[in-house]
């Protein structure tokens, strides 16, 4: 097979087809349309350059080559670097629902079966490309699962999910943005704040692969809450000068983000709630409903290290919102201290073991690294492993 001449421009036909009946569709579903069409420009080029691969430059070119000619022709916003991702956006979801129509007519009519009917076959394959729409309607199949393309998500959003270089993380982030219906810079953020990675560590085997297969599934209170909580969008800096009524502003006036931070299943209701006991009043920073526990949640806001008089406060207004405000229905109140650094032993000796009501959680001003991530697992393993005897040092040495 020898290379494409200007005269019989292979790829282009094909990538012309693609576009033109993308555009046809685009009405009814645009992005979903420039979904599928930009997988199938990935899977032609793929193609095209494997079959190329004997030809000396040639596969190495076809990327440029058809920028060139797309561009000539007036085809705009398909330069080399979009382009490269149609071709890693095919390596990357392989299946494509519908997909087999397409392909068992492109097997039908693959060229050099038949020399004389090529230019039927060109149709054949121009006919394959009409089925895009029952493609695009494959993509809505209540049978979808990650890796699979779905109607919900655009090509920004696949653009960001490609570079989850880690499946079951990239199948999580694929769930949640379905399910939670992320838009594009939600998703993306989410990603870039390690949100599996911060769900992950706390979790065993089990948990890390129930997260890749069904996401965040909310039945217990420790499925709720994340640490640390990354409230990077408030522009604050870190100082040691910051009050927590500043904090408390900052989260009020960005509280779209911050209800997206938090995760799924919140619902605000008030800030500094006031309780009154015996003429003392006491002041609940912030105040949510949790829809799918059924409880309120109590947050408190700390610019300082966790200590067991916040630990005892907190508890403090959990029992009173048990007792005062819980009506039939509502599930036990759980309280959230966000702290600049935790105190496990204060936890341990003030709550006692086994406590599922109040939790802390760290809060950073910047998204987190997965070195960070790295290095606060291992040293969560550290405090939790138990004291090496000095019986059990003598026999290492």
């Amino acid at each position: 097979m020898k290379k494409p001449s200007s005269n019989d421009p292979t790829v282009y036909d094909r990538v012309h087809v693609i576009l033109s009946s993308a555009q046809t569709h685009a009405a009814r579903s645009v992005n979903t349309a420039q979904v599928v069409a930009n997988w199938l420009i990935g899977r032609e080029i793929v193609e095209e350059q494997q079959q190329g691969a004997k030809r000396a430059g040639y596969a190495e070119n076809v990327i440029p080559d058809l920028a060139a000619l797309l561009k000539k022709k007036g085809r705009k916003g398909y330069g080399e670097v979009t382009l490269y991702l149609c071709r890693q956006f095919y390596s990357s979801y392989p299946e494509l629902p519908g997909a087999p129509i397409l392909y068992a007519l492109r097997k039908e009519s693959e060229p050099g079966k038949n020399p004389s009917i090529s230019y039927a076959v060109r149709n054949q394959f121009a006919d394959a490309l009409i089925l895009i729409p029952q493609v695009i309607e494959a993509t809505r199949s209540s049978e979808w699962q990650p890796g699979l393309l779905h109607h919900s998500l655009s090509w920004t959003h696949y653009r960001a999910l490609m570079r989850v270089s880690n499946p079951p993380a990239r199948a999580f982030y694929e769930i949640e943005a379905t399910q939670q219906n992320w838009n594009a810079r939600e998703t993306e953020r989410q990603i870039q704040s390690l949100l599996f990675e911060r769900l992950a560590k706390s979790r065993d085997k089990k948990g890390v692969m129930a997260l890749a297969t069904k996401g965040q599934v909310v039945q217990t209170p420790a499925d709720v809450f994340k640490d640390p909580v990354v409230i990077e969008f408030l522009g604050l800096p870190e100082s040691h000068r910051l009050v927590e009524t500043k904090l408390e502003e900052a989260l009020i006036s960005n509280l779209q983000e911050f209800l997206l931070e938090l995760g799924k299943g919140f619902a605000f209701m008030a800030r500094q709630e006031r309780l009154t006991l015996e003429g003392d009043h006491f002041y609940v920073d912030l105040v949510f409903y949790h829809a799918v526990l059924k409880c309120h949640v109590l947050v408190d806001l700390k610019v300082r290290k966790l200590s067991h008089q916040d630990l005892g406060q907190m508890q403090l207004y959990v029992n009173y919102y048990d007792r005062e405000r819980c009506t039939e229905g509502d599930n036990p109140t759980l309280g959230l201290i966000l702290c600049t650094d935790q105190n496990e032993t204060a936890v341990k000796y003030t709550l006692g073991t086994g406590q599922q009501k109040i939790f802390a959680s760290r809060y950073q001003f910047h998204l987190p690294t997965e070195a960070d991530l790295a290095a606060e697992i291992r040293r969560e393993l550290e405090e939790f492993q138990p004291a090496t005897t000095g019986e059990s040092k003598t026999k290492k040495k």
